[in-house]
């Protein structure tokens, strides 16, 4: 009988270990515990001391709600009078509910079983008529977790098992380690469901169950590019030309570009990527795709911005030529010989101003295309509608005289004050006198009086 308990014992323990190489999560619902158990007997004819036994065995399920149903063996010894030893052994069925499932959980627990107290003496089966009584018991425990998968275990119950005159009522107290195990692995990739974040696909422990299909480190769950290797910083995207920016949004993936370019270089940094720019070797304007604007009068002004394209100019006057500036001409209105006085109710021109116009004419001449106006006056000699068409007449008298000799009317143009714009006192004839003259102004118009 002993060497049956022996083995027994020793397979048992052998099973528990062989569990914990394959264990899995401190969640998972089988539990297989081993320990030490500690047995006082109660009555008058025993030894009270405690009494130490190996193993204490045990194998539960978690069902729900913090409710466990599960078997118990164990092995120990005992002392009555005449220091009479016993060998002592269980086997148990039990029910335990947790008190709570944080760090540290309190259990109560209670069950019926067999416990067996032998003299020694052989006996057919493993737990002799003779010698065990059918046991009621209940307690209390707690498990204390020491890693994901074990937990440290302390438990004392009270035994009530007065069957037979061979057997005891007894506190038992055992303190062991238990080991979870058994939790579902849908995808077999040694990461249980309760902690895999991938459990429909077969994943790595490093990622919590999830996979790295391209090895790049990111799990495909956070890859934007599972397939392809890449970079942390680019959400597991691949940079081939390590710009910084990710192949899928890189216009030149093969070509180190910038972000406002789209990934792509802009090498005459002109504003425009290589790639959209027809002259990319050469600054050029967007507006012309990248190429500078041609200049077709070579005269440095960009045709773009060249109001006389076909024609060499200056920047100054945007592309066209300078317009010469008339001096004389302005030099000649400045003058005296810009006036040109008449006779008292009259318009004909004398002969001592035909020299003035007579340069007047060629310096219109010089200057094709300078146009002058010609203003007639009048002194206030005779009625103010008098005096308005004579300085008509007189402005008409210069014009008619300028286009025989050959000045385009078009350039001409004559208007008439009357009496409105003296420039001398009317009251006396020498203020008359100038009254009625003809004078160039410098806005290149000459006034006929």
């Amino acid at each position: 009988m002993k060497k049956i308990t022996s083995y027994l014992s020793t397979a048992l323990v052998l099973f528990f270990f062989s569990v914990s190489v394959f264990g899995q999560n401190a969640k998972n619902p089988w539990a297989i515990s081993v320990g030490a158990n500690l047995i006082n007997l109660q009555g008058d004819n025993v030894e009270s001391g405690i009494n130490f036994g190996l193993p204490s065995l045990s194998l539960s399920r978690y069902l729900t709600s913090g409710l466990s149903v599960g078997v118990a063996y164990g092995l120990g010894k005992a002392q009555v009078q005449n220091n009479v030893d016993l060998q002592y052994s269980y086997l148990d069925g039990f029910f335990r509910f947790n008190l709570s499932e944080e760090n540290t959980i309190p259990y109560l627990f209670a069950g019926y079983g067999l416990s067996r107290f032998g003299d020694g003496t052989d006996k057919e089966g493993q737990f002799p008529s003779g010698e065990s009584g059918r046991t009621i018991f209940g307690g209390i425990g707690v498990n204390i977790p020491l890693s994901d998968q074990i937990n440290a275990n302390i438990s004392t119950s009270y035994r009530g098992t007065s069957e037979t005159s061979d057997s005891f009522n007894h506190l038992q107290h055992i303190i062991g380690l238990s080991y979870n195990f058994g939790a579902g692995d849908t995808d077999k990739d040694g990461v249980p469901d309760q902690k895999d974040l991938c459990p429909d696909i077969p994943g790595i422990k490093e990622f919590e169950g999830c996979p790295d299909t391209d090895g790049d480190g990111i799990p495909d769950s956070k890859d934007n590019c599972p397939e392809e290797a890449g970079t942390e910083a680019l959400q597991g995207c691949p940079d081939s030309d390590g710009d910084g920016i990710a192949d899928a949004d890189d216009a030149c993936p093969d070509k180190p570009g910038t972000a406002d370019m789209n990934g792509c270089p802009d090498s005459d940094n002109d504003g425009v990527a290589d790639n959209e720019d027809r002259c990319p070797d050469v600054a050029g304007d967007p507006a012309n795709g990248g190429c500078p604007w041609g200049d077709a009068d070579n005269d440095g002004v960009a045709d773009n911005v060249d109001n006389c394209p076909n024609e060499a100019g200056s920047t100054s006057n945007n592309g066209c030529p300078e317009k010469m500036i008339p001096t004389a001409l302005v030099d000649f209105i400045n003058s005296e010989k810009a006036k040109i006085l008449f006779s008292a109710s009259n318009s004909n021109i004398k002969n001592l101003y035909t020299e003035n116009l007579g340069e007047l004419v060629s310096l219109l001449v010089q200057y094709s295309e300078v146009s002058i106006t010609i203003e007639g006056h009048a002194s206030s000699d005779g009625s103010e509608s008098y005096n308005q068409a004579l300085s008509e007449r007189r402005a008409n008298a210069v014009k008619a005289y300028l286009v025989g000799k050959g000045i385009d009317a078009s350039r001409l143009q004559t208007v008439g004050y009357g009496e409105s714009r003296p420039v001398d006192s009317n009251d006396t004839v020498n203020g008359r006198k100038n009254n009625r003259r003809a004078q160039i102004e410098r806005r290149a118009e000459i006034r006929v009086n």
